[in-house]
């Protein structure tokens, strides 16, 4: 009887807020969901409820980003100078206007964290 050849799942790995999630492609997603027996839930077809899912998700976020940046005693413009990012970026962001896509959110993250370091260090 021959073995099943281990299976290799190409994913990226993000921690936010202590909290670490892998991102990996939906139709891998997908697989593994079919595999474990479990149903995926679908997004919404109507414009009104995939809004208020993606504004829960985005308010959190900006939640999050907001609590982390001013524990770390930062101002908006010195945390997008640090992330490179445009400070009106960031201020959109942190009110829930926009939704960032990944990148941002790693040069946030990576900006952040340097930025805890620091502190803990004086």
């Amino acid at each position: 009887m021959a073995k099943n050849k281990p299976t290799v799942i190409d994913c990226k790995r993000l921690e936010l807020d202590g909290i670490r999630y892998v991102i990996l492609r939906e139709t891998v997603f997908d697989r593994l969901c079919q595999k474990a027996g479990v149903d995926r839930v679908q997004e919404a077809s109507s414009e009104g409820s995939a809004a208020s899912s993606l504004d829960l998700d985005g308010t959190s976020l900006a939640a999050k980003l907001l609590r982390r940046r001013q524990a770390s005693g930062l101002s908006q413009a010195e945390l997008a100078r640090r992330a490179g990012i445009r400070p009106e970026t960031l201020n959109r962001i942190e009110r829930g206007r926009t939704t960032p896509d990944f990148a941002t959110v790693r040069k946030l993250v990576v900006a952040m964290n340097a930025a805890e370091l620091e502190g803990t260090d004086s």
